[in-house]
């Protein structure tokens, strides 16, 4: 009997199969390589914060990253090698260095041409100043399940240490109570530690002033004393109402409205003033957000009451004649949204003249909303007033006077560098660096 027929058929099924396989490798290359160049066109190739960072050397292509990230198509395969083909879209999952088989993968911050400031922090999530530390998104971790992780971990570093608490003193102080702060204070509850959170806004932190409806999770994470959260996306009220619930069943206490002012060592402790009065402990936790103080347009009339730095909740803007400002994520997605307000009127004043800094998808939003005339976008123009009951805006020298109720200015925060300087917290600017 001769074999040579069946090894022509297996031939030929193998011929069939590398053939299918290599068509389908190249046109996945080419919808990675259009991504990026659109990514490129819009000026989107600086990733926000932790990211990856590939070594051809090592990469054999085998695709392991582009399937984990949960996050799309962020990464994607060109010349048979791993890049991120929306670098401005990554948050910092890790999940692609993880499932990556040949250790071809780094997480970094910042890039060759721009840089991120990061503070000094040891992987006990110590500075180097010892007793005091740093989790969350100060530290580069914006997504919120990793803030949560390094929350209740950085507890768990702090109740090892063997400093003596001062009389009428506390183990730690915690300042901040977004997800790694609300974390913490569960963690420090849990192993009964003697603990004050302060936070200087609402519940939540950052997280309680995205606008309304907002995606912000994307995995599952678990809370001390709180349990496993279970959804792998939700929005923020919903997870604000759960933390409320976690927070109401373990009698959590927070003080709200108290700005931390300074950090000063006293002895073996310390002291840390606030806007209310000064308390002692042994360490201080750090985990508050990046953006700090809200960068301000410093124009007349920027004091008024009707002068905001972030939407909160969009119906209260129904019939009014509204300003945003900005041209980042978060001035595109208010923007969008007030225009599906019933009876509003909005105007996206943007210095630049693109929306260079912004997700396709949201400046797809707001040039869907310019066609049908829900709103008005003024792009190379400035705000040079802001009047009781109108703002004065300059565009390419033109001024022009327009009603206005209410101003959403969205211009980014201002890094709270100086006040970790002041503590003695170290610094540095991270280039393409772990």
């Amino acid at each position: 009997m001769s074999f040579a027929p069946i090894t022509a058929v297996y031939a030929v099924a193998v011929g069939i199969i590398w053939a299918l396989y290599v068509v389908l490798r190249r046109r996945s290359e080419a919808r990675s390589r259009a991504t990026k160049e659109e990514a490129a066109e819009a000026g989107l190739l600086e990733p926000a914060s932790l990211h990856p960072k590939f070594d051809p050397a090592k990469c054999l292509g085998c695709g392991a990253c582009v399937r984990a990230c949960p996050e799309g198509n962020i990464i994607g395969l060109i010349n048979g090698k791993a890049e991120l083909v929306e670098p401005a879209h990554c948050i910092g999952h890790g999940a692609c260095r993880e499932a990556c088989p040949y250790d071809a993968i780094t997480l970094v911050f910042g890039t060759e041409r721009r840089g991120v400031d990061i503070p000094h922090v040891r992987p006990d999530f110590q500075t180097n100043i010892p007793g005091i530390f740093i989790a969350g998104e100060l530290g580069g971790m914006g997504l919120i399940r990793n803030a949560i992780e390094q929350g209740s971990q950085a507890i768990d570093s702090i109740r090892k240490r063997s400093a003596p608490r001062p009389s009428h003193g506390y183990d730690v102080i915690i300042v901040g109570a977004g997800p790694a702060g609300f974390s913490a204070s569960l963690a420090a509850k849990k192993y009964r530690l003697r603990y004050l959170t302060i936070e200087q806004e609402s519940f939540g932190g950052t997280v309680a002033h995205y606008p309304r409806g907002k995606i912000v999770m994307t995995a599952p994470a678990a809370l001390p004393l709180g349990g496993k959260l279970r959804f792998r996306t939700v929005s923020k009220e919903k997870l604000l109402r759960v933390w409320k619930e976690v927070a109401r069943k373990t009698r959590l206490k927070i003080k709200y409205g108290e700005e931390v002012k300074a950090i000063v060592r006293r002895g073996s402790a310390f002291e840390v003033r606030t806007t209310r009065g000064s308390y002692l402990a042994v360490s201080v936790l750090l985990a508050i957000g990046r953006r700090g103080t809200p960068r301000k347009l410093d124009v007349e009339g920027e004091d008024q009451a009707k002068v905001v730095y972030r939407m909160i909740d969009p119906e209260q803007y129904r019939r009014r004649h509204v300003l945003v400002v900005g041209g980042g994520d978060s001035a595109l997605e208010a923007a969008a949204r007030l225009a599906r307000e019933p009876g509003a009127t909005v105007t996206l004043s943007y210095r630049s003249g693109a929306f260079s800094r912004a997700k396709v998808k949201n400046r797809e939003e707001v040039e869907a909303a310019r066609r049908s005339r829900r709103l008005k976008v003024l792009l190379q123009s400035n705000v040079k007033r802001i009047g009781r009951d109108d703002v004065e805006i300059e565009q390419r020298g033109r001024r022009m006077r327009i009603k206005n109720d209410a101003v959403i200015i969205c211009a980014g925060g201002i890094l709270p560098t100086a006040f970790l300087q002041s503590v003695g917290i170290e610094v540095e600017t991270k280039y393409g660096t772990a």
